[in-house]
């Protein structure tokens, strides 16, 4: 019986990572397109999201068809309860890059704040490997990496922070700019969200390994 929910499992986590990749591609994908003003670029992330949908999906099943036929208990039942959440996590990260892509906008006409961009940028990079390792810290069941992504969600706050700081600033004397400047503050909330959802995934894997439940004191 162990050894075939072992294989379940197995089976579970390479379906979850696949998944992963394709979200971390995805995200990938989208801050170039707002980075680069890449038009063609953004349009094909919706056609990439709905393949995630799909994947997020047979994820979900395969995690309560396990939970129905084994009746997994101690880490591997935590491991499955992490996984259906994480699952809901990577989903939400490919919805908040379809959002992302539709920031091109900013970049449309003369883009009078290219700053912006590359605070844009610098925000997409701190999220995307916050997302990386904490895929990592589940992959191989790593707190101190776990550990590592909460701490570097401060960082991304304050970036994030700085570059609405900056948008107030601007549009004090922004006029007819007004627009273009407060689409940066939307995608740059985007991805912000996207660092909260790596820090979830962190949490969960605490969760799996030490059964320590930590998103509210992140103990």
């Amino acid at each position: 019986m162990k050894i075939h929910l072992q294989k379940e499992l197995d089976r579970l986590k390479k379906q979850l990572f696949h998944l992963a990749s394709l979200v971390e591609e995805i995200l990938e994908e989208a801050i170039r397109a707002v980075h680069e003003g890449d038009v063609q670029l953004a349009a094909g992330i919706k056609a990439k999201d709905r393949e995630i949908d799909r994947l997020e999906v047979e994820v979900e099943e395969e995690c309560l068809k396990v939970l129905a036929l084994h009746q997994p208990v101690a880490t591997d039942l935590r491991f499955l309860v992490a996984a259906l959440k994480m699952n809901n996590d990577l989903e939400r990260i490919g919805d908040l890059a379809v959002n992302i892509a539709g920031g091109r906008s900013c970049l449309e006409g003369d883009n009078k704040y290219p700053v912006y961009g590359e605070k844009l940028n610098e925000l997409g990079q701190k999220a995307r490997a916050m997302l990386r390792r904490a895929l990592e810290s589940l992959m191989y069941m790593d707190v101190a990496a776990a550990r590592a992504v909460l701490a570097a969600d401060d960082e991304v706050d304050a970036l994030y922070y700085a570059l609405v700081d900056g948008v107030k600033r601007d549009l004090a004397q922004a006029g007819a700019d007004a627009e273009e400047l407060l689409c940066w503050i939307m995608v740059a909330k985007h991805v912000e969200r996207v660092a909260d959802q790596a820090t979830n995934i962190a949490e969960d894997t605490i969760y799996t390994v030490e059964g320590a439940i930590v998103r509210h004191g992140r103990g």
